[in-house]
């Protein structure tokens, strides 16, 4: 094998696509920043306990996890950023009332979410804390709309569900595990017969309550048919609730609703969300409401947030042509090195050309030239 090959679904980011990821990272973060959202970075390993709760078994299975040699217990790479914000607001910070932090940073999972997915996410998101209310929600909600339209998507589709329905329809029914993530794909799929399959037994409301679930996809009128047909349990009602303030409050933004969206409901417990830039594509973001998931590192919070894949996102962001640079010679005396400082110092771009070397006048439109006692720019389009 050779020594230059990369695992499968992990690459090598090459000049131009880096700098098209870096233009979009700082100016995704600077709009973060204007927002109040303070840059945090965690650390790429931790101890395996920090990184995975209990219930964490996609994210455990995503997990790569090694032995500390010094220490002697198991590390983990992390696959998600959203744990250490979390233990970070929780344990360090350990502000009063509302903190909001974002973050920007690689993760490494053992299998790549598709077959053209890297397994190297590079994951920006945003966290907002310490506010129960409905607000945060619509807050994270905007920010993200923001984010994503200044990568280049104008008109995202936001799709919005609650998990807190499903909840209120198998609160009482006590699944097993197994049943439980069977009636979650039967519902992400929309797949009717099998959803009869696993409900056939169930009590009532339950039962039909969760067959109705995948009727109730489209606009805001979707809420109101499912208010009409849902039964009438106070989590139901709070939910939808919730859901028609969202639709009313964000009615500017491209929104639809789907009850039967459960992504990640075993660690949201409210508003959840995903975006997507066209039909027929995966989400380019997820997000939602996980209250009380930093429980185990002691301190219970109110969280919403999103996060994405920053490296896929780009795909669709149209950097700015290549700044060409200025081709200098090698400086030989100290004038020309100071005109060199300065040309830099005023934002050029000057690449001083090595003894022999030719190759670098490609990346050149202009040059440094000696006119006299000074030392000028011309054009230069090669010799």
């Amino acid at each position: 094998m050779h020594a230059w090959l990369l695992p499968e679904a992990v690459e090598d980011l090459l000049p131009e696509e880096a700098r098209r990821i870096e233009m979009l990272r700082r100016r995704l973060l600077d709009e973060c920043e204007r927002w109040g959202y303070r840059l945090v970075m965690p650390p790429l390993i931790e101890f395996v306990e920090s990184l995975l709760g209990e219930a964490d078994d996609d994210l455990d299975l995503a997990t790569f996890k090694l032995v500390d040699q010094i220490s002697g217990r198991t590390l983990a790479l992390r696959a998600d950023i959203t744990p250490q914000v979390a233990r970070i607001d929780a344990h360090l910070l350990n502000r009063q009332g509302v903190a909001r932090l974002c973050y920007c940073g690689s993760v490494v999972r053992t299998r790549p979410a598709d077959l053209f997915s890297t397994r190297e996410p590079l994951q920006l998101g945003a966290e907002l804390y310490g506010h129960a209310g409905l607000e945060a929600d619509h807050e994270i909600i905007r920010l993200l709309a923001r984010i994503l339209e200044l990568a280049g998507i104008s008109s995202p589709l936001l799709d919005i569900g609650h998990v807190g329905i499903f909840r209120a329809l198998t609160g009482g029914l006590a699944l097993t595990h197994e049943i439980e993530e069977a009636l979650y794909a039967a519902l992400q799929a929309k797949d009717r017969p099998a959803l009869a399959e696993l409900t056939q037994d169930f009590p009532e409301p339950a039962r039909t309550g969760l067959r109705m679930l995948p009727d109730f996809y489209g606009g805001a009128e979707v809420i109101r048919g499912a208010a009409a047909c849902l039964p009438a349990l106070p989590e139901i009602h709070r939910a939808l609730g919730d859901l028609q303030r969202l639709a009313g409050e964000l009615a500017d933004l491209s929104l639809s609703f789907d009850l039967a969206d459960l992504r990640g409901y075993h660690y949201h417990n409210g508003v959840v969300f995903a975006a997507y830039a066209g039909a027929n594509a995966g989400p380019v973001a997820l997000g939602g409401r996980y209250d009380g998931a930093a429980a185990r590192f002691g301190r219970v919070r109110a969280a919403t947030g999103f996060s994405l894949d920053l490296r896929l996102l780009a795909r669709r962001f149209e950097a700015k042509e290549k700044a060409m640079a200025i081709l200098a010679p090698w400086p030989e005396d100290e004038g020309l090195r100071k005109r060199i400082e300065a040309l830099r110092a005023e934002g050029n771009i000057v690449l001083v050309a090595l003894p022999g070397d030719v190759a670098c006048r490609a990346d050149c439109d202009r040059r440094l030239v000696r006119r006299g006692e000074e030392w000028i720019i011309e054009p230069f389009e090669g010799d």
